[in-house]
């Protein structure tokens, strides 16, 4: 997508960039799962994230754009690190031991995460009762949804399980912050910063490969077709179409707005067992739903009341400074 202003991005954009963000990163967390049954997380994490980037990189060095600014590198390996390799990483990671449907409800908390490191926002953000009731009631109605999941994955006390919900919570913590560090930081083409996130984070996954002994007990010939296609999902639609949206909504919106994506993939998440994987919704996760949207909804149109309030501010001033002129 272009690299564009706030000022000047396109509505429709917006939307579409929101509704890949939102439908298929919900759908990931299911792939990430099928996918690591038949090959190791690092490994996996280093496949797709290397291949997306090179794939993106092409594609910017055939529009001629300026793929070798260090200091433009330099900020997006710090931001893909944060973001894919100990953000996303831990997602890989953890979906060994938990349950793609809980990780989607841990990972939900990221809103929060925004708020609270967005320090040039803290004013705007805590002074708007609006969005800090939507990201309290988001967060409630995922507790809600998943509710019943949780507690049964937790009863059997799995150390291995305590040990991922650990790791998610940094995760998490560290994608919020990249995400931050990506918006104020980066330069330059989105495109460009978005290829080079992900090379970063696709090259940090290969030692850890190694070190982990993963490449030791893995062979490319066991792999079924379905997990390779589960993987090209994951690299096209995961990587290249949905973080590079995520990645210029970082850009063009307001950081805690865009952050709304975790509370609408656990919906999808949801939507995506029931529909593809045979699970069964109760009432307490269709109400968990309406508090989400409900959520969602709420925190859109606070920013969109701002937005509107800046606009007629402007054109007021414009009118007096006409008038003045006459």
């Amino acid at each position: 997508m272009p690299n564009t202003t706030k000022h000047h991005a396109s509505p429709i954009m917006v939307i579409v960039a929101f509704a890949i963000v939102y439908i298929v990163w919900g759908s990931t967390y299911f792939f990430i799962q099928k996918t690591v049954y038949e090959i190791p997380p690092f490994l996996m994490g280093a496949l797709r994230f290397i291949t997306a980037g090179i794939l993106l990189l092409l594609w910017c060095i055939i529009r001629r754009e300026r793929v070798w600014q260090w200091n433009q590198i330099k900020h997006a390996a710090i931001s893909g690190a944060l973001m894919l390799f100990i953000g996303n990483g831990a997602v890989i990671w953890t979906e060994q031991t938990l349950a793609s449907s809980l990780v989607a409800v841990l990972v939900s908390a990221a809103p929060l995460w925004f708020v609270v490191l967005d320090k040039a926002k803290w004013k705007e953000n805590f002074k708007s009762r609006e969005t800090i009731i939507g990201l309290i009631i988001g967060f409630a109605g995922v507790i809600l949804l998943f509710m019943e999941s949780t507690m049964n994955t937790f009863s059997a006390g799995n150390a291995f399980q305590f040990l991922g919900l650990l790791i998610l919570i940094i995760g998490c913590i560290s994608w919020s912050g990249g995400s931050l560090y990506a918006k104020y930081k980066s330069t330059g083409s989105t495109s460009v910063n978005t290829a080079w996130q992900m090379l970063a984070a696709g090259i940090a996954f290969v030692p850890c490969a190694f070190i982990s002994g993963e490449e030791k007990n893995f062979h490319w010939k066991a792999v079924s077709i379905n997990t390779w296609l589960d993987l090209s999902y994951l690299i096209f639609f995961g990587s290249l179409a949905a973080y590079s949206a995520y990645v210029w909504l970082l850009k063009v919106r307001p950081a805690t707005q865009v952050s709304t994506y975790a509370y609408v993939n656990p919906v999808v998440a949801v939507l995506l067992g029931v529909f593809v994987g045979g699970e069964k919704m109760s009432l307490l996760q269709v109400a968990g739903l309406v508090i989400i949207l409900t959520s969602v909804l709420l925190i859109n149109l606070t920013k969109y009341r701002q937005t509107q309030g800046i606009q007629l501010k402007f054109q007021k001033k414009e009118r007096v400074a006409i008038t003045s002129n006459d």
